[in-house]
């Protein structure tokens, strides 16, 4: 896949088969409409392009008053694990537009004709359900629709995708990441939500009760954390070896709390130095709450029920 940063150095296609959006989280409905582009892309023989922005528009613009999820937004996926994300489909180009408060002004005769014929060279679109382009989203499939003949372009939406008969959304997802559901996201993203950041020196407490853990941080501080409690996870080292892991989010109030909450693995039968590598979790059961003990000891004694839960979860027991 080629990504391109800058729409001036798009290589102009004539034939590109082009869908467009945010992309965040790159979930189920996203799926199907990433798949009906490569299967329009395939018939007609030209290259499949898909159009993202950076940063996300409501980064840049406040949410419209009907939007279902005003608070500051938080991301489902790093830029990088975006790309990594849209990669696996095979698309041919990304391009990843900067969204400025100037591009944001663009009217949808503007977006149309600047940016999809003219840099990119669109002769098909697929769009998903209720998508929306150009200034105040004045843009629809119904506006295509009455002008596709005007502007030379073939138009395919594609209806929502359902899971469980609700409609699948990044927002619904963050909700149940915030509510820590794991489950819940990822039945909608198709996949176990992942969290990536560098291992770093905490207080080492771990270590005197035999259960040292990896104290993560993220490098993109928009990156959504699930809510607090204790995780059942999949642990993947910069050397690439995936280890079964149990994993805390919050302020471990048995040892004093914290004044920042952390996010905090502890590899099952792993023995290795992990600081200031890289360390890639992805969330699959949630396992209980984030609790207050009477001490280390109780503590000890809950982290080794932890671990017999955490390996039932990731190997079968």
């Amino acid at each position: 896949m080629h990504v391109v940063r800058d729409p001036a150095e798009f290589p102009r296609q004539t034939n590109a088969v082009v869908t467009s959006g945010t992309f965040d989280g790159v979930h189920l409905g996203h799926h199907k409409i990433l798949q009906r582009l490569q299967e329009v892309a395939r018939q007609s023989g030209g290259p499949s392009v898909v159009i993202t922005y950076w940063p996300h528009p409501r980064l840049v613009l406040a949410p419209p008053p009907a939007h279902p999820d005003p608070k500051p937004l938080h991301l489902l996926n790093t830029l990088e694990e975006r790309i990594e994300k849209l990669e696996g489909y095979g698309v041919d180009y990304l391009l990843i537009v900067p969204f400025t408060r100037e591009f944001a002004e663009w009217t949808s005769e503007q977006y149309i004709r600047e940016l999809l014929l003219d840099k990119v060279g669109t002769s098909k679109l697929v769009i998903g359900y209720d998508h929306r382009f150009g200034k105040n989203r004045e843009g629809s499939f119904e506006y295509l629709q009455q002008h596709a003949a005007e502007y030379g372009l073939e138009v395919e939406e594609i209806p929502r995708e359902d899971v469980d008969a609700v409609g699948v959304s990044s927002t619904r997802i963050r909700r149940a990441l915030e509510a820590g559901d794991v489950a819940t996201a990822s039945r909608y993203l198709g996949y176990d939500y992942p969290f990536t950041g560098t291992v770093v020196r905490g207080q080492q407490l771990g270590r005197t009760i035999g259960y040292p853990t990896a104290n993560i941080r993220c490098e993109e501080p928009l990156k959504l954390v699930p809510g607090r409690g204790v995780y059942a996870v999949m642990a993947t080292t910069a050397a690439g070896t995936r280890h079964p892991a149990m994993l805390n989010i919050g302020v471990r109030p048995t040892v004093g709390g914290d004044p920042q909450e952390t996010v905090e693995a502890h590899l099952l039968d792993f023995d290795g130095d992990l600081y200031d590598q890289p360390l890639k979790v992805q969330f699959v059961a949630r396992l209980r709450d984030e609790q207050k003990f009477s001490g280390l000891e109780a503590l000890k004694e809950q982290l080794a029920k932890d671990a017999d839960a955490a390996r039932a979860h990731l190997v079968g027991g």
